[in-house]
C-alpha cells in the first residue's frame, strides 16, 4: 500500500461528465486501486477484487475504470499478470511522493550524466517536473536495510504478504468453510503438510489458464481432499503392524494421490455414476471434489472399484482391513 497514492486519491478533483458515473463511486474505485499500489504506483487488482472492495457490480466497475482512464487519472500499462496473464496492470498518473523515483532527489547520478557544472546537478530531470514541487527527498544509502521499504508497514497481513500471488488466505478460508465443517477447516489450517500440497497444486495447474478466484476455489477442494488422504494414511498406519512390504503391480494396492484426482474427475462425468451420486444442482467440479474425498478412503474406493475400472483403472484395490 502506498500512503502517497491513497492521499492522492482522496485529493483528486473529478471533472463533470455527462452521463458519467457518480463522483463518490469513482473515488471509491480509485481509492481501491491506490490501496493496492506499490512503490511505482502500479496496481493489478482483479475486477472481482474491486467488486468486493466497493460493493459495486462488475458493469459499474468496468465503466468507472474506463472513465478514470479517459480522465487521465490512471493508464493501462499494457502489461498483464496473474496465472492467466489476463489481469491488467494500471498506473496511477501524477502521484507525487517520497518513493516516486521521478521527483528531484539528492541521490547518486547515473554515469551517463556528464553535465557536472549544470544547474541540474543532484536532480533527475523528467518530463513531469513542471508538475512537481521543489521539495527534495533525502536519499537512503544503498547499503541501508530500509531501501525499498519506506512505504511498508512493520507488520504485514497475510493478504499483503501474498499480494503478488494468486493465493488469498482469506478467500481460501472462506471457500473451505463453505465446502466442509469447522473441524476439517481447523485441521487444514494447522496442518504440517500445507506447503507440500501447495507446491503440488501449483505444479499440477501450471499449464492451466485459471484466474486467481478459480485457483483459490480449486485449491480449497484440493486441501479438503488432501485432509481425507492424510487421515486415511494415519488410519492405515494404525491398523498395520508398522512394517511395509513392496507389492507387485498385480497385488492389491491403494490409489495414489494423482490417481485419486484423475479418477475423481472421470467418475464425476460418468453418466451412470453421476446419476446415482450427484446432488441436485451440483457442478462437475463439486462432485469431483466429493468423490476425491471418498476415494481417499480405501474402503470406499474398493466399493467403487467396478466404476473405476470402467474409466480406466487397472489392477485390484486394497479394501479396509
Amino acid at each position: 500500500m502506498s500512503l502517497d497514492a491513497t492521499k492522492w486519491a482522496w485529493e483528486v478533483q473529478f471533472s463533470d461528465r455527462k452521463g458519467g458515473s457518480l463522483k463518490p463511486l469513482k473515488r471509491l474505485v480509485l481509492l481501491s486501486l491506490a490501496d493496492r499500489a506499490g512503490e511505482e504506483h502500479t496496481c493489478y487488482p482483479s475486477v472481482k477484487r474491486l467488486e468486493d472492495d466497493t460493493n459495486l457490480d462488475r458493469k459499474t466497475v468496468m465503466k468507472i475504470i474506463a472513465e478514470l482512464i479517459e480522465d487521465g487519472l490512471i493508464a493501462d500499462t499494457g502489461e498483464r499478470t496473474g496465472k492467466t496473464k489476463q489481469v491488467k496492470i494500471y498506473k496511477l498518473i501524477d502521484v507525487l511522493g517520497r518513493e516516486n523515483k521521478r521527483v528531484p532527489t539528492t541521490g547518486y547520478l547515473p554515469q551517463e550524466s556528464t553535465d557536472l557544472k549544470g544547474t541540474n546537478v543532484g536532480t533527475v530531470p523528467t518530463t513531469e517536473q513542471s508538475h512537481c514541487s521543489e521539495e527534495r527527498v533525502p536519499t537512503i544509502p544503498l547499503n541501508s536495510p530500509n531501501v525499498g521499504t519506506r512505504n511498508l508497514p512493520k507488520n504485514l497481513s497475510d493478504e499483503s504478504k501474498n499480494k503478488k500471488t494468486w493465493l488469498s488466505l482469506k478467500k481460501l478460508g472462506e471457500e473451505i468453510r463453505l465446502a466442509t465443517d469447522q473441524e476439517t477447516y481447523e485441521q487444514i489450517k494447522n496442518a504440517t503438510w500445507f506447503d507440500r500440497e501447495l507446491r503440488a497444486f501449483e505444479l499440477y495447474n501450471a499449464e492451466k489458464n485459471l484466474c486467481d478466484e478459480l485457483m483459490n476455489y480449486h485449491f480449497a477442494d484440493w486441501l479438503i481432499n488432501a485432509c481425507g488422504k492424510y487421515q486415511a494414511r494415519e488410519q492405515a498406519a494404525f491398523r498395520n503392524s508398522g512394517s511395509q512390504v513392496r507389492c507387485s503391480p498385480s497385488a492389491p494396492h491403494l490409489l495414489s494421490d494423482k490417481q485419486v484426482h484423475t479418477f475423481a474427475q472421470k467418475l464425476s462425468q460418468h453418466p451412470e455414476f453421476a446419476s446415482q451420486f450427484a446432488a441436485a444442482g451440483e457442478s462437475y467440479d463439486q462432485l469431483a471434489a466429493r468423490i476425491a474425498v471418498k476415494l481417499s478412503d480405501p474402503a470406499q474406493a474398493k466399493q467403487w472399484e467396478p466404476y473405476l475400472k470402467q474409466v480406466g483403472f487397472k489392477g485390484t484395490l486394497q479394501g479396509a482391513a
